[in-house]
């Protein structure tokens, strides 16, 4: 039995990672511990300044990294970025499908044109970008998808109502479970990442609400909301050869919530 050392298996060196929704929040987050295991970085958001500030501080570590900006609802944005991982490192290896957007209402009063939003860019645009990264992987028969879902893909909650993001995510759960079933044997691995309540730009609102932020910690069986670094280990681990035998799964990492 050959034993790699931890370094070795978490490595990501020369490979290429795709990041979407990568110009805040979690997605920075992510990028930065991607480029820290030695990956090359394609920065995809819609919003140009924040992604090339990120690419000029990745670009620091001595990685290879381009930005591009990227609307994942639109299939042409969507192949203009496989395109520019393509032109730039010749090899797509991992996609992180980040980007999503969220609403807060009570289910009878939800906008249906909210409604829409949401589900257009949470699951649509998520299976179009696993589609068209997928494509690359399966033809050169290895490959690692990780998509960021969320707990809440698991379970409802009522006293915050998001009845639209929790569908989405909880869809995006059984997509994985789909396209691993399909992808897998070719030498694609599909996973998903649940995040519980970590800060970000998407929950900056709830976290400014003393109520909302004291639910959370009692609810927590850890009392704390999450902090973004520690994602870092789980995304590592569905994304590089440390995972290889995972696929078809979602990781929860919620301090609990889910446990009870």
């Amino acid at each position: 039995m050959n034993v790699k050392a931890p370094n070795e298996l978490f490595s990501l060196k020369n490979q290429t990672a795709v990041i979407t929704g990568a110009s805040s929040g979690l997605g920075v987050a992510f990028a930065r511990g991607l480029a820290a295991a030695g990956a090359n970085i394609i920065l995809a958001a819609r919003r140009s300044q924040p992604l090339k500030q990120l690419s000029l501080e990745l670009a620091k570590t001595g990685i290879g990294v381009q930005s591009v900006t990227c609307d994942v609802t639109r299939e042409q944005d969507v192949d203009n970025m496989v395109d520019v991982a393509m032109e730039c490192f010749g090899r797509l290896d991992i996609l992180i499908n980040n980007a999503g957007v969220a609403t807060v209402h009570p289910a009878e009063d939800e906008p249906y044109e909210e409604f829409r939003r949401v589900m257009e860019t949470n699951v649509n645009a998520q299976f179009l970008c696993a589609q068209r990264c997928g494509r690359i992987m399966l033809e050169a028969g290895k490959g690692s998808i990780v998509n960021i879902a969320s707990m809440m893909g698991l379970v409802g909650i009522g006293v915050i109502p998001q009845a639209a993001y929790n569908t989405s995510k909880g869809a995006m759960i059984n997509m994985t479970r789909e396209l691993a079933a399909q992808w897998s044997k070719k030498g694609v691995r599909v996973n998903a990442l649940g995040p519980g309540y970590f800060p970000s730009e998407m929950t900056t609102e709830m976290f400014d609400n003393e109520k909302s932020q004291n639910f959370i910690e009692r609810r927590t069986l850890l009392k704390r909301a999450g902090r973004p670094e520690e994602l870092i280990g789980p995304l590592l681990l569905l994304a590089s050869e440390a995972g290889s035998y995972i696929t078809g799964q979602t990781l929860i990492v919620d301090g609990g919530w889910t446990a009870v």
